[in-house]
């Protein structure tokens, strides 16, 4: 008798009841293939009825683990490759099922596991299977069949297939606007290497005006590094994201921030290393870098809002969702105020209704079918109690399938998003509005900001300051300034400095002019006033006029940029609402003076002031400064 060494051809572990040389029951000893042939002796079990109720049973089982040897099956022989298969033999028929049926139980064996019930057809199937005849199929919730040739798959269920040509619609829909934001994008990245070099190129020439040598070599390759670095910081404040470009002061924000952090970073790996950088270039370099990326950026912005007015180009495509009387307030505004490019091109009402020059594209229950109509690429949702936050939701869940930009305009009035936060309070999201920053540490860093740059200006301007004099005294006879009395912060009143720009008898002609006021409110203004000198109108129309009030800077009483300065008379007659401008000082230019001057109406005036109040910030007042360069030179709405 050979050893098993336990181990198949392979290595592999062979069990103990699988080892040739394990030690068999009688059973097994005694067992050969005509045992299965003979009929019983007499109180002897049938095997064979019972192999024909259980023919999935094995003949003969060792123990296995301790548990008791069963009846097992020996191992069929396996037949040559090439051998012809054999056709299977014929299921039994009716009579044997039944005869299979009526037969008595039969009582095991000692120390053979008891076979169990099974059901006749089920057993003749799967013993037809286990022979290579048939396959066996078994049909969930009916009994088990036979079927010819292979198992048919399970049929998965059917996808819906998308609505014919949507892709290209969708594709088509924003391919205008994809296009020029990615040219924005790419231009902003060109700006912004080529600044970063220009200002690494002015830095070595300042500090190392003496030309390249071994000791300034390197200094080459840190101008070569800085437009890389910069833009790089740039990403990392995330100054490159669509939702901060193109309008508002959160992109120079994030340059600034850009700026300052690549400072930073200089400063703490200069030291970390020990590496020694001259001053002179450090000086010069980051500084100049993040200035000139914001002068470029603020000139880059303009063209585009240029040509969102004169061309109506780089547009997005709105659908406003609201009431009739909101709809239409929202649209006059989005039109007069292009340059956020938002250009309306329908609207959904609760019910059926109409608006003044904007379609009427359905309810609010057909606002994805009014989207594709329209070929929009942005709705805006207006305040009203039909769409509450289910209903919000539901609409977001179907603009997603088509890539459609979600605005949700909240009830607030000119409050910036630096104001707000947004914080969850059990899933639903709370708007916090934060108070706006009248006192403390940034108004006194604004002050001191005021009369630095007011005595510096000064400075600068006064050869241009004494020029204007002589022409005022040339002009017309009377003094060189004129002297008003305003009101400022807190309704303290001041005398303000001006260029005379009217004849000495200005104010004895107002009464007999007042019936010819342009403007409606408190102000007088008429377009063509004969009180105004030659030169007045030319110092008006570039407001070289309002320099001296650099004198009012540094005393204190108005500020850089702020409202605009009121008359006593005015403010007598301000609504509660208008009296909010006096909570800061007064300022030179603002909000008013870049958005229209005198070609906006009162309201709209009174609505910029308080704007600028409720908002105000230092970036801010750097980005209403830049917009005052474009506004005097272009002399727009200045009479």
């Amino acid at each position: 008798m050979a050893i098993d060494s336990g181990r198949t051809r392979d290595g592999f572990h062979r069990p103990a009841h699988l080892r040739r040389d394990r030690p068999r029951s009688p059973a097994e000893e005694n067992w050969s293939p005509a045992e299965e042939e003979r009929k019983p002796a007499e109180g002897e079990p049938d095997r064979r009825l019972a192999s024909a109720a259980n023919p999935v049973a094995p003949i003969v089982s060792a123990p296995v683990y301790g548990r008791p040897a069963g009846p097992a099956r020996g191992r069929r022989p396996r037949p040559a490759r090439n051998a012809v298969r054999q056709v299977p033999p014929a299921r039994p028929s009716a009579s044997a099922s039944a005869r299979v049926q009526v037969a008595a139980p039969v009582s095991p064996a000692p120390g053979l596991v008891p076979p169990a019930e099974v059901d006749p057809e089920l057993a003749a199937e799967v013993e037809d299977a286990v022979r290579g005849g048939t396959p066996f199929v078994r049909t969930p919730g009916r009994p088990a069949a036979l079927v010819s040739g292979p198992p048919e798959p399970t049929p998965m269920p059917a996808r819906v297939a998308p609505e014919p040509g949507a892709g290209a619609g969708r594709a088509s829909r924003h391919r205008a606007r994809w296009a020029w934001e990615g040219r924005y994008l790419r231009t902003l990245l060109v700006l912004d290497f080529t600044i970063g070099l220009l200002a690494g190129a002015a830095a070595f020439e300042a500090r190392f005006s003496n030309g390249l040598t071994t000791y300034n070599s390197r200094y080459v390759l840190l101008s070569t590094l800085l437009p890389i670095a910069f833009i790089a910081s740039l990403a990392a404040n995330r100054a490159y994201e669509k939702r901060y470009l193109f309008v508002g002061t959160d992109e120079y924000q994030r340059v600034l921030r850009a700026g300052l952090a690549l400072t930073a970073a200089t400063v703490f790996v200069a030291y970390a290393t020990e590496t020694r950088i001259a001053r002179g270039w450090f000086v010069v370099a980051l500084p100049l870098v993040t200035f000139a990326c914001l002068l470029a950026r603020f000139l880059l912005r303009k063209l585009l809002h240029r040509a969102r007015k004169r061309r109506g180009a780089c547009m997005r495509r709105v659908v406003v969702v609201g009431h009739e009387l909101a709809v239409e307030a929202m649209a006059r505004q989005l039109c007069r105020e292009r340059y956020h490019g938002l250009k309306v091109v329908g609207a959904c009402l609760p019910t059926a209704g109409t608006v003044a020059e904007v379609p009427i594209l359905g309810t609010f229950d057909e606002i994805a079918g009014a989207v594709r109509k329209a070929r929009a690429d942005t709705v805006l949702v207006l305040s009203c109690p039909e769409l509450d936050g289910h209903a919000l939701r539901r609409l977001a869940w179907h603009l997603e399938r088509d890539d459609i930009d979600l605005i949700v305009a909240s009830t607030l009035i000119d409050v910036a998003g630096s104001r707000t936060t947004i914080r969850p309070v059990d899933g639903l999201p709370m708007l916090h509005v934060e108070h706006p920053t009248l006192t403390g540490a940034r108004r006194l860093v604004k002050a001191l900001v005021d009369r630095v740059g007011a005595a510096a200006l000064l400075v600068l301007v006064s050869p241009l300051l004494a020029f204007l004099a002589l022409a005022v005294r040339v002009d017309s006879r009377g003094p060189v300034l004129f002297r008003q009395v305003r009101v400022g912060k807190d309704g303290h009143e001041f005398v303000i400095f001006k260029f005379r720009t009217m004849h000495i008898d200005a104010e004895a002609r107002l009464a007999e002019l007042r019936h010819l006021n342009e403007v409606d409110g408190a102000l007088f203004k008429l377009r063509n006033d004969p009180r105004v000198t030659r030169v007045g109108r030319l110092l008006r129309k570039f407001s070289l006029d309002e320099l001296p009030q650099l004198l009012n800077v540094i005393g204190g009483s108005m500020s850089l940029v702020g409202p605009r300065p009121p008359l006593p008379e005015e403010v007598a007659v301000y609504p509660d609402d208008a009296r909010r401008r006096l909570a800061v000082r007064p300022g030179m230019t603002g909000l008013w003076q870049v958005s229209g001057r005198s070609d906006l109406s009162w309201d709209e005036a009174v609505r910029l002031d308080l704007q600028y109040v409720e908002n105000w910030s230092l970036s801010l007042d750097l980005v209403i400064m830049l917009r005052t360069l474009s506004a005097v030179t272009r002399g727009a709405g200045a009479y």
